[in-house]
C-alpha cells in the first residue's frame, strides 16, 4: 500500500469489461487534483481512489472511485484507509487495529467499489467455484424487511410518481421517500433518521440511492418541500386509496389531538400552552386535526396552535373538506361530545350535512322494554332505544352497554370508597392531637375533597357540626343520596343525536363505534409513528414533522388494511418487530485461484416474514443479488519515490 504515483505507470487502456479479470490487482492510493474555477479563478481540489495495476508487462493506473470534493480525511490517514479498503476487497482480516470511524469509511468505499464493478448475473446461470470455507465471512448487515413493505405500499399508491410530477429531482424524491419510510419503520428525530438511513437501513439499495452521501441539512429541507405540496399530496393519496379499496365516501370522522415540544419554542407561533392530552402541562403544545373516512384513511389534516379549542377548528376543516370533495356534502359527519357544540351542529344543519354526534346532555334515561339489541356476545350486550326529540326533530339514541355498566359501577365504587375513607380519616382526627380540627379548615378540606372526587361526591350529603365554644368541628356525618338520571340510576347508559332519521338502530350504533377507530389512529401516530414529542423550534418544521407522520400513517394503514383482509389483525408495532430481523448482507469468500468473491443479497426470510410478503403479494427477497470478483494481488509493483 502506497500513497503517491508510480514511475512507470500510465493510464489503463484495457476495455472496461476486462479490467477486473485482466488487471491482476492492485495497489491503491488517493490522488488529489487541483482545479481552477472559470468564474473567479479560485482553486479547489477533487479526490480519487486510484489503483496501480499490471497489464501483461506494463503497469497502468485507473480511477477506481471518485471521492468528490468533500473528502476531508487528513492526508496522513490516507494510506491506512486505502490499506483497509484493499483488505476488505480481498477478504483479509486487518493486520493492524483500525480506528472505528476510519474502518467505517473503508467499508463504505469498499461497498461502493463492489457495487460499481458487480457482474451481470440476471440469467441466474450456475457459478461453481472452489473456495476456502474457512475464509467465508459476512459483513455490512442492513435491515430490509420493514422498508420493503412500506416502500411497496408507497409505490402502489404511486407516491413516488407524484413526487416526480411535483418537480422533485432524483435526490429530492429519494430523500422524501427515505424520510417517510423511516417515520414508519424507525420513528425518531431527523438526526436519528439520518443516522438510521445511512448506517442501519438497506432502503438505499432498494431505491438505488446512497444515503451516506447526504448531509443532515437535506433531511430538513425535504420536510419543507413536502409541506409545500401538502394539499396536493393528501388529495392524491386519498383518491388512490378510494380507488384501490373501492371506498364509498359516506362517513367523515373528525377529531384532534395535541403533542408537546421539547424546549421553550419562544419564537414558534404554533407553540402554546393548553390542555395536554399527555398530561405534559410543563411544555408548550401543538394541535393536529384529522378528518378520516370510515375505513380510517385520512382525508385532510391541519396543524393548529396548542391552545386552540376543539369546537373552534371544526367549521374550518369541514369547509376545507367541502372545497376539495364533491361528495363531502353527502357524507355523514361523526364526532364526539368535545366538538359537538350547538354552534357546530347548527353549522352542519345550515349546510344540509348529515351528522351523528355524542350528545352533551347529562340527563340519562333508558326504557329496556322498548330497546333493540344491536350487539350480543359473551362479554357485552348493547341495547339501543331510538327516540324522536319533539323540540328539535332530531333522533336521540339511548344506548346501554353491560360492559360499560360494569366499568362505571367499578369506578363508582372505587371513587366512593376513597371519598368515604378520607371523610372517616377527617372525622377520626377531630379527637386526635395535632390533627385538623378548626371548623373553617375542615370545611375547606371537604370542599377540596368534593372537587377531587367530583363524580362520587355529588351522590353524598355531608354535614359538619361545629362546637361553638372552641370553634372546632366536633363531628362529620354523611349519607349517600343517588342523583337522579345519572350513572348511579342509569349506569352504562349514554346518548347520541343524529339527523339520520332513516337509519335503523343497528346502523346508527355501528357508525358511532367508528369513533374508536379514530382514537386508534391517534394512538398509532403517537406511540408507533413518533408524533410526540416535537423537537423542532421553527413553525414550518413543526408542521412538516406532523405531516410526515400523517404520510407514514397512510402507508401503515394501507398495509394493515390489506393484511386485515387476509385475517391478520396485528398492530403495526407487532408487524414491524416481525419484519425487523430480515437483512441484506455481503458474503465474501476466497477462491482457489486467489481471487475473492463478494455476494450482496437478502437473507432467507423466516416463515412469519414470508407470510406477510405473500399476503401483500410482494417479493420474498427484496433487492437484487450483486456479485463481484476481485482478482489476486500483484506482487511486484514498484512505487515512485515522489509523493
Amino acid at each position: 500500500m502506497f500513497f503517491g504515483v508510480f514511475r512507470s505507470a500510465r493510464k489503463c487502456t484495457c476495455p472496461l469489461d476486462q479490467r477486473m479479470d485482466v488487471c491482476h490487482l492492485w495497489r491503491m492510493f488517493i490522488r488529489r487534483t487541483s482545479h481552477k474555477k472559470k468564474r473567479d479563478g479560485d482553486h479547489y481540489y477533487t479526490y480519487r481512489l486510484v489503483a496501480s495495476q499490471r497489464v501483461g508487462a506494463k503497469v497502468c493506473q485507473r480511477a477506481v472511485l471518485n471521492l468528490g470534493v468533500d473528502f476531508t480525511l487528513p492526508k496522513e490517514q490516507w494510506p491506512t484507509l486505502t490499506r483497509r479498503i484493499e483488505e476488505i476487497l480481498e477478504g483479509q482480516q486487518p493486520l493492524f487495529e483500525t480506528e472505528p470511524s476510519l474502518a467505517k469509511l473503508a467499508h463504505h468505499y469498499a461497498s461502493r467499489i463492489l457495487l460499481k464493478n458487480h457482474e451481470d448475473n440476471q440469467d441466474n446461470t450456475p457459478d461453481y467455484r472452489t473456495v476456502d470455507i474457512g475464509s467465508l465471512a459476512t459483513y455490512r448487515p442492513r435491515s430490509i424487511g420493514c422498508e420493503h413493505v412500506i416502500l411497496e405500499a408507497l409505490r402502489t399508491l404511486e407516491l413516488d410518481k407524484k413526487f416526480a410530477a411535483l418537480g422533485f429531482n432524483g435526490p429530492q424524491a429519494a430523500l422524501a421517500i427515505g424520510t417517510v419510510v423511516a417515520r414508519a419503520c424507525h420513528p425518531a428525530s431527523e438526526r436519528e433518521t439520518h443516522r438510521w438511513l445511512r448506517d442501519q437501513s438497506g432502503l438505499g439499495e432498494l431505491i438505488n440511492f446512497d444515503f451516506e452521501r447526504v448531509d443532515l441539512h437535506g433531511m430538513y429541507t425535504v420536510s419543507d418541500q413536502l409541506l409545500k405540496h401538502k394539499p396536493v399530496i393528501e388529495r392524491h393519496l386519498y383518491q388512490k386509496e378510494r380507488n384501490l379499496f373501492s371506498l364509498e365516501e359516506t362517513i367523515t370522522l373528525y377529531d384532534l389531538t395535541n403533542t408537546y415540544f421539547e424546549g421553550e419554542c419562544r419564537n414558534n407561533s404554533l407553540a402554546k400552552r393548553g390542555h395536554s392530552k399527555e398530561k405534559r402541562t410543563d411544555c408548550p403544545l401543538v394541535t393536529l386535526a384529522l378528518v378520516l373516512d370510515s375505513s380510517g384513511f385520512p382525508k385532510r389534516s391541519r396543524v393548529y396552535e396548542g391552545n386552540v379549542s376543539e369546537p373552534a377548528t371544526f367549521s374550518e376543516m369541514i369547509s376545507d373538506l367541502q372545497n376539495g370533495s364533491t361528495s363531502a356534502n353527502t357524507a355523514t359527519v361523526v364526532m364526539d361530545a368535545g366538538i359537538a357544540t350547538e354552534d357546530n351542529i347548527d353549522y352542519l344543519k345550515e349546510r344540509g350535512i348529515p351528522y351523528l354526534v355524542v350528545s352533551r346532555k347529562r340527563r340519562r334515561e333508558f326504557d329496556e322494554a322498548q330497546a333493540v339489541v344491536v350487539k350480543e356476545g359473551p362479554d357485552s350486550t348493547v341495547k339501543v332505544r331510538k327516540v324522536v326529540d319533539p323540540d328539535s326533530g332530531e333522533i336521540l339514541l339511548y344506548c346501554h352497554s353491560t360492559q360499560r355498566e360494569k366499568k362505571e359501577r367499578a369506578m363508582g365504587r372505587l371513587f366512593s370508597t376513597r371519598f368515604e375513607d378520607t371523610l372517616k380519616y377527617l372525622d377520626q382526627g377531630l379527637s386526635i392531637k395535632r390533627r385538623m380540627k378548626k371548623y373553617d379548615k375542615v370545611v375547606e378540606k371537604i370542599g377540596r375533597l368534593k372537587q377531587q372526587y367530583s363524580k362520587a361526591s355529588k351522590h353524598y350529603a355531608v354535614q359538619v357540626e361545629k362546637d361553638e365554644k372552641t370553634g372546632n368541628a366536633k363531628k362529620i356525618t354523611w349519607h349517600r343520596k343517588p342523583a337522579p338520571e345519572t350513572t348511579d340510576t342509569f349506569p352504562g347508559v349514554y346518548c347520541m343525536r343524529t339527523s339520520q332519521a332513516d337509519w335503523d338502530e343497528a346502523t346508527l350504533w355501528t357508525t358511532y363505534t367508528m369513533l374508536t377507530d379514530l382514537e386508534a389512529v391517534f394512538r398509532s401516530l403517537k406511540s408507533e409513528l413518533g408524533l410526540r414529542p416535537v423537537y423542532h423550534q421553527i413553525a414550518t418544521r413543526v408542521s412538516g414533522h406532523l405531516f410526515i407522520c400523517v404520510l407514514a400513517y397512510h402507508l401503515v394503514h394501507f398495509v394493515r388494511l390489506r393484511l386485515k383482509h387476509r385475517g391478520v389483525h396485528d398492530s403495526w408495532t407487532t408487524l414491524r418487530n416481525l419484519l425487523l430481523p430480515h437483512d441484506r448482507v455481503t458474503v465474501s469468500m476466497q477462491c482457489k485461484d486467489g481471487s475473492t468473491v463478494h455476494v450482496r443479497k437478502s437473507v432467507q426470510p423466516d416463515p412469519a416474514q414470508q407470510q406477510i410478503y405473500s399476503f401483500l403479494d410482494i417479493k420474498q427477497h427484496p433487492g437484487d443479488t450483486v456479485k463481484t470478483t476481485i482478482p489476486g494481488k500483484m506482487k511486484d509493483v514498484v512505487p515512485d519515490s515522489k509523493s
